[in-house]
This record gives C-alpha cells, structure tokens and sequence, in this order.
C-alpha cells in the first residue's frame, strides 16, 4: 500500500501523520483499531491474521 493511502486511513483514525514513517503509521492504525501492533515484527508468518489488511506490506 502506498504511504498516501496509509495517511488517509491514519487521519480516518484521527492519528496525526506529521512526519512519521509508514511502519509507525500501520502500528498507530493496528492500534486505533484494537489490534495488535505488530507491522513489521516478523511475526506474519505466524500471526493468524490472515485479513489484515496490512499483510501483503508486513514483513
């Protein structure tokens, strides 16, 4: 997903973008949306969160 689709969601979510980065803004949404933050961790191979919908960007 491209950064300015991820800001539009952020600011959907009432998250300032300001100057942060495209992992900071998917964690701030996960947890804006009472999930777990875990973009970028490592863990998507085993995470079960098969519809998120950062799953094609999580590594």
């Amino acid at each position: 997903m491209k950064l300015e689709e991820i800001k539009e969601i952020a600011l959907q979510h009432n998250i300032k973008v300001g100057k942060l980065k495209k992992a900071e803004l998917v964690k701030a949404i996960q947890t804006a949306e009472g999930n777990e933050a875990c973009f970028g961790s490592g863990q998507s191979s085993g995470c079960g969160q098969e519809s998120c919908l950062w799953r094609t960007d999580c590594n």
